[in-house]
């Protein structure tokens, strides 16, 4: 094994999967890094699921190729693989206390007793549970199940960790801390995990990776910063965020930047990345954080909007304003109402082209 290929732990080779009602997963492949945090992100029925379902051994795939370490567990059973999977039930032993939870996956291992109980009290202080070690399942709260869940998952030391949508039964404030607490234990020990999620925002504060996923395929696949600022399609666009997607025709550009002509108005991009040519068509991607609305026109722009509402949304104000053709934005700007514009009045929109993406392109991910 070279260098390169040895920092690789994970490899999905070209799987498919069919369940006799069309592909669940077609042709996908991705290599995970030792030590990576990689998100699979996406709506109900995407295949998120059943791709972690195939690295578990839970799943055979039609076609393709698990590899492990270097070693091929395309057909092993789970319990022949170092993998093990938190689920967002949890999935505890009610008739076991929170240390023979901890310990029932070193004990299956065969494991001395001296040995268990040296892991199972450091797993407990990992996750800050000592003080709990006799209580029943029953009498933890949901933060407390899912953090003995965890360490559970993560005492018989496996290669790979994988998160079944674990904080989905938790309400926001919990969810929020445990997603704090859960990338601080992976950074700790090290341990590659791959975390499946429909929510958005927990998939990029979190990961080192986002594959976004959509009818069986990955839309994309890159840094939370690239998925979000560099969105390769119109779905990753609209699922990631909130934002308004403006098409329209290359007037003309100069290789770096170029100027969009729409039906609602004329505004500039930046198309280093995308290598535009004129007469073409061209989607661009405006976050709603980054698109402002002014009174007066600004430069290299000419799309002018009439105002809807205004609403004080905590720290900012948003706009709502609808263009020509009566398409709705929205935009983030002023900080106090008193600076809003009024409903009926005409605005300019306008952003900084460095912080607005084009859509795909000839040269995109060069």
């Amino acid at each position: 094994m070279d260098e390169a290929m040895s920092e690789v732990l994970l490899s999905l080779k070209h799987i498919s999967k069919n369940f006799g009602e069309g592909d669940v997963l077609s042709d996908v492949s991705l290599d995970v890094k030792r030590g990576e945090f990689v998100t699979l992100l996406g709506a109900s029925g995407c295949g998120k699921t059943t791709t972690l379902r195939i690295v578990a051994g839970l799943e055979t795939p039609d076609t393709g190729e698990v590899i492990l370490n270097g070693q091929d567990m395309t057909s092993l059973p789970p319990e022949s693989r170092p993998v093990n999977t938190v689920f967002q039930s949890y999935a505890l032993f009610p008739h076991m206390n929170v240390e023979k939870n901890v310990a029932y996956g070193l004990k299956v291992r065969g494991a001395d007793k001296k040995t268990i109980a040296a892991r199972v009290k450091e797993m407990l202080e990992l996750v800050q549970m000592s003080d709990y070690a006799g209580r029943m399942p029953a009498q933890l709260s949901g933060g407390q199940r899912q953090r003995i869940a965890i360490a559970r998952a993560l005492a018989p030391q496996p290669q790979l960790l994988l998160l079944d949508e674990p904080l989905g039964a938790l309400d926001l404030q919990l969810r929020r801390q445990m997603q704090i607490e859960l990338k601080r234990l992976q950074k700790k020990l090290g341990i590659t995990f791959i975390y499946i999620t429909h929510d958005q925002e927990e998939a990029i504060n979190m990961s080192d990776r986002i594959a976004v996923m959509k009818g069986g395929k990955f839309e994309q696949l890159g840094t939370p910063e690239e998925i979000y600022d560099r969105p390769a399609t119109r779905y990753v666009a609209q699922f990631i965020g909130r934002s308004t997607i403006l098409t329209g025709k290359v007037k003309h550009t100069n290789g770096f930047s170029a100027v969009i002509e729409t039906g609602n108005g004329s505004f500039t991009v930046d198309s280093a990345h995308a290598k535009l040519t004129e007469g073409e068509m061209c989607d661009l991607c405006v976050r709603t954080e980054r698109m402002r609305a002014s009174k007066t026109p600004v430069e290299g722009f000419s799309l002018p909007a009439t105002v809807r509402e205004a609403r004080y949304a905590g720290g900012s104000v948003l706009t709502y304003v609808t263009l020509r053709d009566g398409t709705e934005v929205v935009a983030e700007g002023v900080e106090r109402m008193a600076d809003a514009p009024n409903p009926g009045d005409t605005v300019y929109m306008h952003w900084n082209p460095a912080q607005a993406a084009v859509i795909g392109g000839a040269s995109y991910g060069a």
